[in-house]
């Protein structure tokens, strides 16, 4: 088991404010889980315990719609953690987070958290402003989704997967998603996903290759998000 102390993974998230010796606390608190590819780390509606360290890999955050549909909101990578707005609140998680491709996470008990919440005012703001930080991407998404147009979704969420996850050897995102998880994260049928996708690569905006896809004109997909194309 990996020493939280020692895991560069902290450095990107809220746990870069735990003193050593809170974090060797963490280390003999915590227990490391390996997720396969399609399994849920939480499903909405659980109660959390704990925070989850994504320590390494990809998963999705989505919503169960009263019509019984899966709308993603949300995408995260390595380093991140989840959780702690349950947690502090409380509630049961609002969001079923299911892994992309094999993980490892670290689960850390909700009583080591509020004991390091209580000792380390430090950690507590960062806490906080992270929590706030999510509340706007929130509202963020929900504008999106409520004034732009179904184009004008799709190029905004390209966007938004180049950035979280970047690009592989060949300037591929970084990510592999299905034309069904594409149209969930947009809110469109499949079919209408398929053919933007095909749009945007007859325009030179996109190259695609399977689930493969590659930002060919960042500046234009960047001005097709903001209906200027």
């Amino acid at each position: 088991m990996g020493a939280c102390e020692h895991c560069f993974i902290k450095n990107d998230n809220e746990f870069s404010t735990l003193l050593f010796e809170e974090l060797e606390y963490f280390t003999r608190s915590k227990t490391t889980l390996n997720i396969k590819k399609g399994e849920n780390i939480v499903t909405e509606g659980h109660v959390m315990n704990g925070i989850y360290c994504l320590k390494n890999g990809k998963c999705k955050l989505s919503k169960l719609n009263t019509n019984g549909k899966s709308q993603i909101v949300k995408f995260l990578r390595q380093g991140n953690i989840l959780g702690q707005r349950s947690v502090l609140s409380e509630e049961p998680s609002g969001l079923t987070i299911t892994a992309l491709e094999d993980m490892q996470v670290c689960f850390i008990p909700k009583t080591r958290i509020m004991e390091a919440i209580k000792d380390n005012p430090v950690f507590s703001l960062q806490l906080i402003k992270n929590i706030s930080h999510q509340l706007n991407e929130a509202n963020e998404s929900i504008s999106m989704m409520a004034q732009k147009s179904v184009k004008e979704r799709l190029a905004d969420v390209l966007l938004k997967l180049h950035e979280i996850f970047g690009t592989d050897d060949e300037g591929y995102i970084d990510i592999r998603l299905t034309r069904e998880e594409m149209a969930n994260t947009i809110g469109t049928a499949t079919e209408s996903a398929i053919r933007l996708l095909s749009n945007f690569k007859a325009s030179g905006l996109l190259e695609v290759k399977g689930r493969r896809i590659k930002i060919v004109d960042l500046d234009a997909l960047d001005r097709a998000s903001q209906g200027y194309n």
